[in-house]
């Protein structure tokens, strides 16, 4: 969660394996758009000497959709290069690192940006510095300073960032795999015979990791059609499809055209809502081919079985379960969009195509952050989730309540949600995440260092 191993071949690649996807009107910059993509999950701040980095054999895209089709008009190509300075030392660096240029640095890396659109490619960054992973005080003395210096303006109003930051999203995984359960209810988690549990405070299980983040920052007007101002937006990694290893070089060679191998839009998707059998097939295919898998979110499993793991405590959403009405309420909300007329003075619609996507309204001004709410648009913030998602969005807990029945009234006047549907959470907030995001690009927030993690 949102997609750390959230599917069997693509959690045996971790170089490739998109986490999180965020898209917002940059709040400091609101004629522009933000769009966030994170790969390489639960990175352990102390992993070295071979720290992490993106791969050199990736081919890492964010696509945007302003056309309602499923697929992308607008691609930004992320491709990276790897140097050693000096292959003779185990050591990533020889001494302090204070600048990107440091000759103590003895591996860095380096990405070209190309923007794609229908049959243009241009490249509009070339050999843009990446900053170096956080080692601790005596490698990566000032590490903010150090960082900044690798966000790149690329002109036209484009900014740029690649590298490692503090994981934003905060998640339970401990309970919720642990038989679905969330610790502040697990009193009420009565089935399976076994011992009761005594609620408690959430365990924020991705505190204190890091993840590598491509961040760039783009005005609307690049990214919307005239009168149009909704986009949908994912993000994709993909491997060429012929790999063979040169034992003369000791390295190996990648040929033939790339294929696929991870996907994110909206968060949680492939994680929760799609079945085990059929998440690599999820991953290797287009938004505008998700009618194929349009019943899992239409009826999805994790909703039959919250009243199983939690008895007596969801009979309204038992019954329309059993009911067999397919979920027309989140159908909207993750795969066409919010039509108007359902919320007042709220939409983020793109059409009749089923495509997960995540659906931005760039008409819609950010929310002051003295008024933003972590539930989005479930809190009245029209600014949060589903309208994009922001870096503090408690999405975990937005598409919980959703999933339990709080939206279908939506569709449904006469349904009535259960008292539970709109409590539910896995116990945390932002405050769970010890390094907070920033007001400004890049946004998220400093990575943990390895001498400094705790754990």
């Amino acid at each position: 969660m949102s997609s750390h191993r959230e599917a069997p071949e693509i959690s045996k690649d971790p170089v490739a394996d998109s986490t999180d996807v965020y898209a917002f009107v940059s709040p400091d910059k609101p004629d522009t758009v933000t769009l966030i993509a994170n790969y390489i999950p639960l990175q352990s701040p102390a992993g070295g000497p071979n720290f992490y980095e993106f791969g050199d054999d990736v081919l890492y895209e964010i696509h945007v959709d302003n056309n309602g089709d499923g697929r992308a008009d607008i691609s930004y190509q992320f491709r990276f290069t790897t140097e050693v300075g000096d292959p003779n030392t185990f050591l990533y660096n020889t001494g302090p690192i204070q600048s990107l240029s440091s000759p103590n640095w003895n591996r860095r890396q380096s990405y070209n940006v190309t923007v794609v659109s229908g049959s243009s490619a241009q490249t509009i960054g070339a050999g843009l510095a990446c900053p170096p992973c956080n080692i601790g005080p005596l490698s990566t003395p000032d590490y903010a300073a150090l960082a900044a210096q690798a966000v790149h303006g690329l002109g036209g109003g484009i900014t740029v960032f690649a590298g490692q930051r503090a994981e934003a999203f905060y998640v339970d995984l401990g309970s919720i795999f642990d038989l679905g359960v969330l610790r502040p209810f697990a009193n009420l988690h009565t089935t399976f015979g076994l011992p009761g549990l005594a609620a408690m405070a959430g365990v924020n299980a991705t505190n204190h990791v890091n993840v590598h983040s491509i961040t760039i920052q783009v005005p609307i007007s690049a990214l919307t059609r005239s009168g149009h101002p909704t986009i949908g937006v994912w993000t994709t990694a993909s491997r060429q499809r012929v790999r063979v290893w040169d034992a003369d070089n000791g390295e190996n060679v990648d040929s033939g055209p790339f294929r696929q191998v991870s996907r994110l839009g909206n968060p949680l998707i492939n994680e929760v809502v799609i079945p085990m059998g059929r998440k690599d097939q999820w991953n290797s295919l287009p938004p505008s081919d998700d009618k194929l898998f349009a019943g899992y979110v239409t009826q999805p499993g994790l909703a039959a079985l919250l009243p199983v793991l939690y008895p007596g405590v969801f009979p309204n959403l038992a019954a329309l379960v059993k009911s067999g009405k397919p979920r027309a309420d989140l159908e909207a909300i993750l795969l066409t969009g919010i039509p108007a007329g359902i919320i007042p003075g709220f939409q983020n619609f793109t059409g009749a195509v089923l495509a997960d996507m995540l659906r931005l309204n760039t008409s819609v001004k950010p929310t002051p952050a003295a008024k933003q709410s972590i539930y989005g648009l479930l809190g009245g913030d029209a600014g949060g989730f589903p309208n994009g998602r922001r870096v503090t969005d408690d999405v975990v807990a937005i598409e919980l309540r959703a999933i339990a029945g709080v939206t279908y009234p939506l569709i449904d006047k006469k349904f009535t949600p259960d008292a539970a549907a709109g409590k539910l959470t896995d116990g945390l907030t932002p405050a769970s995440v010890s390094s907070p995001s920033l007001g400004q690009f890049p946004y998220l927030g400093v990575p943990y260092s390895g001498f400094d993690n705790p754990s």
